[in-house]
């Protein structure tokens, strides 16, 4: 059977609204991501480390509650899990501070099998940190050689600008081993100064053969050596915007799954069946935004799991 991986940080998002505590949740981008493929029943493997603390236990629990499979999971005894505070302006964007303990010894697990048409997420400061970088690049190259599907979302902060002299090139190298870039206007704006879709995809050509570029509000953009494609997003008026990309990347995921569409089907995809894995996106982001969930509502889920039944 076809498996979802995805490789990130796990996080206990404690979400700030004028100065005041108002949710905390399991985050981390690709958490979030395995989260809401979990409710649709899939079968998603999160690869990731955390505490065997309290807050790791809660996190665990909830995981498994959700239908992720953790076998994956470095649970370490040395540090503590991490804290991230999200504190939301005027319109609900969320800025960061995080709290982290790591061990010395970092994601000390045996990587899964991977077979041909699996996908694979990765991402995040996670896939440019120093201390895992070697073992995380080594299941990436199986992964590719095997014949994965693999995404790659930067979600790089501009809080890390200081550092882009060194992590640019850790960036570039992954969007090398990708079949799909997803990155943010923002994200791109801060790695290659470039500021509208088409600007960005003749940096990202070189490296990777299809590029999906998200505009926040404004619209979905997606370039491939063939296609040039806008797609409309609805417009709201968002409770909180932190999962939005992260939701972004799982319903293109699920369309992908769902479609039963491989690594050799991407090669020559029409841009009607692009138009179906781009609107997935769009629905299940907007669907986060509706609320301080980090992911889409079982209500929601359900919905879409009768619906392909």
């Amino acid at each position: 059977m076809r498996k979802i991986f995805a490789i990130g940080e796990t996080v206990l998002d404690i979400v700030f609204k004028h100065s005041q505590p108002i949710a905390a949740k399991a985050g981390g981008s690709m958490l979030n991501t395995a989260v809401s493929l979990g409710r649709l029943k899939l079968p998603v493997h999160f690869i990731s480390e955390y505490g065997k603390d309290t807050v790791g236990k809660l996190i665990d629990d909830f995981l498994l509650n959700n239908g992720v499979d953790t076998r994956f999971i470095y649970h370490y005894t040395e540090g503590k899990s991490t804290l991230a505070l999200a504190f939301l302006d005027e319109k609900n964007n969320a800025s960061y501070d995080f709290y982290k303990i790591y061990p010395d010894k970092r994601l000390d697990i045996n990587f899964p099998e991977i077979n041909q048409d699996d996908l694979v997420l990765f991402g995040s400061f996670f896939a440019i940190t120093k201390e895992i970088r070697e073992p995380l690049m080594q299941f990436i190259d199986y992964a590719k050689a095997k014949g994965a599907v693999i995404i790659y979302d930067p979600n790089f902060r501009k809080s890390h600008l200081n550092e882009l002299d060194v992590l640019k090139p850790l960036i570039i190298e992954n969007m090398s081993k990708a079949t799909i870039v997803r990155c943010s206007d923002e994200d791109l704006e801060c790695i290659f100064n470039v500021y509208d879709a088409d600007s960005a995809y003749e940096k990202i050509k070189p490296l990777c053969p299809n590029l999906l570029y998200t505009s926040s509000s404004k619209a979905v953009f997606l370039r491939t050596g063939e296609i040039s494609l806008t797609f409309p997003v609805r417009k709201i008026t968002p409770v909180s915007t932190i999962g939005a990309g992260d939701n972004f990347n799982a319903g293109v995921i699920y369309g992908l799954y769902n479609n039963k569409l491989g690594k050799s089907q991407l090669t020559n995809l029409s841009e009607g069946n692009w138009q179906k894995l781009l609107k997935f996106g769009v629905e299940f982001a907007t669907e986060v935004c509706m609320s301080y969930d980090n992911y889409i509502s079982e209500e929601f889920a359900v919905k879409l799991v009768d619906d392909r039944l």
